[in-house]
């Protein structure tokens, strides 16, 4: 099997609602995902022969996700009261909601299956909040 490897980096704040610790507060973090896939056989024809797939298209299509929640405030769906959200809002701050806690652990997931809906056969994707600290996803 072969595989290959890019990274995209993002900054945004985000909180655990519910957990019982500092990550409980608005905290900011440049996060770096990784994404590997791979592929039984190389291309053999065209463009692309001898590769896996272009590093460039790979990498663009990373940075399109990742530039989705670049500079923004990431929140897990019902995690603050509407007023909060409309305060927010009339400053002009962008806020993203998403369905999951905003862990690693669950961004590592959210980013593989997205790739993968762009058609990759993704081996892994990785997630560090810090650069210490990592949470990986193997589909």
């Amino acid at each position: 099997m072969y595989s290959i490897r890019t990274e995209q980096y993002f900054d945004s704040a985000h909180f655990l609602r519910g957990y019982e610790g500092k990550c409980a507060n608005i905290h900011g973090h440049r996060w770096c995902v990784t994404v590997e896939v791979s592929a039984d056989e190389l291309n053999s024809e065209g463009q692309t022969r001898g590769m896996v797939v272009d590093f460039a298209v790979l990498k663009g299509d990373l940075k399109e996700l990742t530039d989705a929640l670049d500079h923004c405030l990431i929140i897990e769906d019902g995690s603050l009261r509407q007023r909060t959200l409309d305060a927010l809002f009339d400053e002009g701050f962008r806020v993203v909601s998403l369905p999951f806690r905003p862990t690693a652990e669950n961004f590592a997931r959210y980013f593989c299956e997205l790739m993968q809906k762009k058609g990759y056969r993704v081996y892994s994707s990785s997630v560090y909040e810090t650069e210490n600290n990592c949470a990986r996803y193997m589909p």
